[in-house]
């Protein structure tokens, strides 16, 4: 058989899904291993995408997306930010990962590297390496304060052939979130050195102690070299459907129009017009998530914070716990066991790039009592261990 590209070949198995695999669907697990609520996508964006279908609304579209949706987004990011964007700013998109797959094609050749904050996403570094391109991890610090960036290691990172830096703020699986003094920082050093930022902002509603997380949009222009990712799947519980935008130099727009159709071509027509509906009038379901995701978090920290070798600090923002196993040498290998043995399902640290060898990631935007019953079953396993 001919072969496929090296970038391609030697690419991982990603390791969230080496565990999932072993169970899912399996009503006996507790799966935390995911990044999404249990909480169904209200009944609002469902009728919406309903009547969408019924009223013809299941063609091709403009694949830089309708403009009723570009119309919605550009009010939102008003409303959040105080920012005007220019509508031709704005791209609907597949996804967000879409969206991500697009920044990155538009940005990195062969033997070109992206720097990322990290620990962070894989699918994030998969990209990259999926255009020939390498990651060079920058991680974080987990302090008693909590995930502390170190900005000057951040900028050694860089060098001639660093085509962007990718910052995901509030941050999967860390729930660190970048101050606006460190995005004023990066914004100018990037401009000194013609370097992008790719700001993946997806979490920016899902914040414990303000109403949204700094976006670079309050502090850039316009013309500046910046991507700005969102996506309906988190603060509005739409995962399955597969829904962000992209906000990007208006100069880009075509192209980007051009990269979206290549990808997936476009949105799908009749989500589009649900997540219409999402931006224009969820506002009180967010609220209802946060305040779940906050309970969620306070009943994983009171007991993941009273279990021996855990070592862990509470995150500002996102969904996440991803605390420190003390002793633990094979991340992957225990999270398949607390699988098969324990029936809770957990993402091993590993996955989410170098350094973070020992971590376990779970999800606490979920029940009180599947996270009650998930941390006695996680309890087990390690005294198991």
């Amino acid at each position: 058989m001919p072969t496929v590209r090296h970038a391609i070949s030697e690419m991982e198995t990603q390791r969230i899904g080496e565990v999932s695999r072993i169970a899912i669907g399996d009503p006996d697990v507790i799966p935390l291993w995911f990044g999404e609520s249990d909480v169904d996508t209200p009944d609002f964006i469902g009728e919406a995408a309903i009547a969408a279908i019924r009223a013809g609304h299941t063609r091709y579209v403009n694949k830089r997306g309708i403009p009723e949706l570009r119309q919605a987004v550009h009010d939102y990011m008003q409303g959040l930010y105080a920012v005007d964007l220019d509508p031709e700013r704005i791209t609907v998109t597949g996804s967000g990962m879409t969206a991500i797959m697009i920044a990155t094609e538009t940005l990195v050749d062969n033997g070109d590297n992206v720097v990322l904050i990290s620990p962070i996403w894989p699918n994030i570094f998969y990209c990259v390496q999926t255009m020939g391109g390498e990651s060079r991890h920058v991680r974080l610090q987990m302090t008693e304060g909590g995930w502390q960036l170190d900005l000057e290691q951040l900028f050694r990172a860089c060098d001639e052939r660093t085509k962007a830096i990718f910052i995901a703020s509030p941050s999967n699986p860390s729930g660190w979130m970048m101050e606006r003094e460190e995005q004023q920082a990066v914004l100018d050093f990037c401009r000194q050195r013609g370097i992008w930022i790719i700001a993946d902002e997806v979490y920016h509603r899902i914040v414990y102690d303000r109403a949204v997380a700094p976006s670079f949009l309050e502090i850039a222009e316009p013309d500046d070299a910046l991507y700005v990712v969102h996506s309906l799947s988190k603060s509005w519980a739409m995962t399955g459907w597969r829904c962000g935008w992209l906000i990007h130099p208006a100069e880009l727009g075509d192209r980007i129009g051009d990269l979206s159709g290549i990808n997936n071509t476009g949105s799908t027509s009749f989500v589009q017009h649900a997540a219409v509906a999402a931006v224009r009038d969820g506002e009180d379901f967010i609220g209802d998530m946060v305040a779940r995701c906050r309970r969620g978090r306070d009943i994983v920290y009171q007991r993941l914070g009273g279990m021996d070798r855990v070592r862990l600090t509470a995150p500002k923002a996102a969904f996440y716990a991803f605390p420190k196993i003390e002793g633990l040498e094979d991340d992957l290998a225990f999270a398949k066991r607390l699988v098969r043995e324990f029936r809770v399902g957990l993402a091993p640290g590993t996955a989410f790039g170098p350094g973070n060898e020992g971590y376990l990631r779970l999800c606490f935007a979920k029940a009180e009592d599947q996270l009650s019953a998930a941390m006695d079953r996680l309890e087990a396993g390690l005294r198991a261990l």
